[in-house]
C-alpha cells in the first residue's frame, strides 16, 4: 500500500485531495491539525505518533522529526535501502504533502512580537519538504495546493506521478524553502542588527515571486515582468479598474506615488516618463490638480497622477479632457470611479492604502547590483542657514521648503521653480545645471517672476543664479559646498536674491 504523509498549515483543498488518495487505497499519515481535519471529514487517518511510537512534544514543536518518518521518505528504490527499512520495520513514504507555518503573514502584522514571529519558524515542515524533494526519483512532494489536482489526475490514470512532475514539484519545494528561509533571515536581521543606515547586508538575497508578466518592457521588443513580495500587488496596491499596468506605468506611478507621499498637505503629482511635470499642494485636491497641471500642461498629456488623499468626484471632474494613463491614490470615492469609468474608461485606478517607507534602493548594473539606503529627505538634525545679506521672507521660505522637497524627486541635474505652493517650472535630467535652470525658467515663463528656485546640488558657477535673476526669481535654496560658493553668494547679493544653504545634496540619477 502506498503511503502519503500530510502535515500542512494551509488546509485549502486538503480534504478533497486526501479523499481522492483514500479512494485509490493510499494510507494517510498525518500530524496534529492535519490529522484532525481529515478525521472530521470522515477519512481514515493514522497519526504520526502511531508511526514513530513517540508523542508530539514541546507543544507541537517536535512531531515528524523521527527516523521512522525520514527514513521512509529518504529511502531509495534499491534492494539495500528496502532491506534496511524492513530490518527496522519502517514502511516507505511515497508522497509528502506539506506547507509551512505562515511566517511572512505573521511578521507583516505591525504589532507582532519577536516571540510570536519565532514560533512561526517551521522546522519539521522544512525538513519534510527538503527530504522529499531530495528523493524526487521516488517521492512526490507537494507544497502548493494548486498542484493537488494535477497529481491526483496522474495517480488515477497512471498509478504514479511522472518523473517530469516529480522533478518540477521538487524544484518548487526547494524554491519554497529557500524563500521561507530568506524571509526569516531578513526579519531577524532587522530585529538583531537594527535599521542602521550603514548596516548593508554582507550578502544580498533576493527572492520575489512573479506577480505579473507584462506585454513588453520599455519598448515592444523587450520582455518584462513584475516581481513583488508575496501577497502584494503593483506598488503594494490593488488595481481597481483598467487593464494591467505596463512596465512604464509602474515606473511612472512609483515616482509619482513616492513624491505625493512626501507631502503632508493635500498634494497632486503629475509624472511623465519618470519626470515630475507638475506638483502642487492646496486645501483641496481639485485646486491642487489645477495648479499642478498649469505647471506644464503639454507634458502632462498621457502622464500618470498620484495624490495623497482619497480621490473624490470633484477631483475626477477637474481632470476635464486630459488624457491620463493611470491614477494612484489611498482610496477612490465610488462617485469618482463612476465618473472616471464614464469619461476615462481606459484610465487605470491603483489604490495604495498603506505608505511603505522602504529601507533600500536597488539598481542593476552590468555584472551586479547597486544598493543604497533610500533618500527620505534631509537627515534629522539638518540645519539650513541663510548665506546672503538678505534672508528669505516668510512667503519665500514657505515656497523654498516646497521647492526643496520637490527637487528631491526630479532627475539630476534638478532645478525647480515654485510659487504659491505649486511648481511653475521644472528642469531635470540634463548634464548641465545652467541648462536645467534655463529649461525651468523657460517652462515657467512669466510665472517665474516672484518664484523661488531649488537646486538639488551646488551651483558650480554663478551662471545659474544669473539665469534665475533674469527670470525674476527672488530666492534660491541649494546645498552649497562648491569651491566657488563665495562667488555664487556674492552674485546673489549683487542681484538681490536671498539664498539658503542646506548642507545636504539630493542627486537622483
Amino acid at each position: 500500500m502506498h503511503q502519503a504523509l500530510i502535515s500542512v498549515s494551509d488546509k485549502s483543498g486538503l480534504v478533497d485531495f486526501a479523499r481522492g488518495l483514500a479512494a485509490l487505497n493510499w494510507r494517510l499519515i498525518a500530524s496534529g491539525g492535519s490529522a484532525r481535519a481529515l478525521r472530521e471529514a470522515g477519512l481514515p487517518v493514522t497519526e504520526v505518533a502511531a508511526v514513530t511510537g513517540a508523542p508530539e512534544m514541546l507543544g507541537g514543536r517536535v512531531k515528524t522529526l523521527h527516523p521512522a518518518i525520514h527514513a521512509g521518505i529518504l529511502a531509495r528504490d534499491n534492494a539495500a535501502d528496502r532491506a534496511e527499512l524492513a530490518l527496522y520495520g519502517i514502511q516507505p513514504i511515497d508522497l509528502v504533502v506539506c506547507n509551512l507555518y505562515p511566517f511572512r503573514e505573521t511578521v507583516a502584522r505591525p504589532d507582532v512580537s519577536l516571540e510570536e514571529a519565532v514560533e512561526q519558524i517551521d522546522i519539521g515542515g522544512v525538513t519534510l519538504l527538503r527530504a522529499a524533494a531530495k528523493n524526487f526519483d521516488r517521492v512526490t512532494v507537494l507544497c502548493d495546493p494548486q498542484d493537488y489536482v494535477i497529481v491526483l489526475e496522474e495517480l488515477r490514470h497512471n498509478g504514479a506521478t511522472s518523473p517530469v512532475t516529480r522533478r518540477r514539484l521538487a524544484l518548487k519545494a526547494f524554491r519554497h524553502t529557500r524563500d521561507y528561509d530568506s524571509a526569516i533571515a531578513a526579519y531577524l536581521e532587522r530585529q538583531f542588527e537594527g535599521q542602521a543606515e550603514a548596516a548593508l547586508p554582507p550578502r544580498l538575497e533576493l527572492s520575489l515571486p512573479l506577480l505579473q508578466t507584462m506585454r513588453y518592457g520599455e519598448n515592444p521588443h523587450q520582455n518584462a515582468a513584475f516581481y513583488a513580495a508575496e501577497g502584494g500587488g503593483p506598488l503594494g496596491g490593488v488595481l481597481l479598474r483598467g487593464k494591467p499596468l505596463s512596465y512604464n506605468n509602474v515606473l511612472d506611478l512609483d515616482a509619482a506615488w513616492r513624491a505625493a507621499c512626501s507631502f503632508d498637505a493635500p498634494t497632486v503629482v503629475i509624472v511623465k516618463h519618470l519626470s515630475p511635470c507638475g506638483i502642487a499642494s492646496a486645501e483641496q485636491l481639485p485646486q491642487a490638480f489645477r495648479a499642478a497641471l498649469a505647471s506644464d500642461p503639454v507634458s502632462a498629456f498621457g502622464g500618470v497622477i498620484a495624490v495623497n488623499r482619497p480621490f473624490d468626484l470633484d477631483t475626477a471632474a477637474a481632470l476635464g479632457d486630459l488624457f491620463v494613463e493611470a491614477i494612484a491614490a489611498p482610496s477612490f470615492a465610488p462617485a469618482a470611479c463612476e465618473h472616471l469609468a464614464a469619461h476615462k474608461p481606459n484610465c487605470r485606478l491603483l489604490q495604495i492604502a498603506q505608505v511603505v517607507l522602504e529601507q533600500w534602493e536597488l539598481r542593476s548594473v552590468a555584472g551586479g547590483v547597486l544598493v543604497q539606503s533610500v533618500d527620505h529627505g534631509d537627515p534629522p538634525g539638518t540645519v539650513w542657514r541663510t548665506v546672503t545679506r538678505r534672508a528669505p521672507d516668510e512667503r519665500e521660505m514657505e515656497a523654498l521648503r516646497m521647492a526643496w522637497k520637490v527637487c528631491q524627486h526630479v532627475k539630476s541635474n534638478a532645478i525647480v521653480l515654485v510659487r504659491d505652493n505649486a511648481t511653475v517650472g521644472i528642469g531635470g535630467g540634463l548634464p548641465s545645471r545652467v541648462d536645467a535652470a534655463r529649461l525651468a525658467v523657460a517652462k515657467a515663463g512669466e510665472r517665474a517672476r516672484g518664484a523661488v528656485m531649488a537646486s538639488d546640488a551646488f551651483f558650480p558657477f554663478p551662471d545659474g543664479v544669473e539665469v534665475a535673476a533674469q527670470a525674476g526669481v527672488t530666492a534660491i535654496i541649494q546645498p552649497g559646498g562648491s569651491v566657488r560658493d563665495e562667488e555664487v553668494i556674492a552674485t546673489a547679493d549683487q542681484l538681490g536674491i536671498a539664498m539658503v544653504f542646506t548642507g545636504v545634496r539630493h542627486f537622483r540619477h
